[in-house]
């Protein structure tokens, strides 16, 4: 099971208490240069209520899931 497929899973939201939500990955351009030239190097993983649409965020590299590949994606195709 993915790390978003668990956040959705295991998902309790801290609003209305509803159990489960929907995960989808998103990114950011950062400050300076990064954002000049686009470049998307964070990332999130938000987790939204389906009851209710609170949205949480999620730092998947402090939970263990870095995307690497991602970013030197998003650096070459301006992702």
């Amino acid at each position: 099971m993915s790390l978003d497929d668990t956040l959705a899973t295991r998902f309790v939201c801290s609003k209305c208490r509803s159990q489960g939500g929907h995960a989808e990955r998103l990114a950011t351009t950062g400050t300076g240069l990064s954002k000049l030239f686009d470049i998307q190097h964070r990332h999130y993983i938000a987790v939204s209520c389906t009851r209710c649409g609170y949205t949480e965020l999620f730092n998947p590299k402090i939970l263990g899931q870095q995307r690497k590949l991602g970013t030197i994606l998003d650096i070459l195709f301006g992702g």
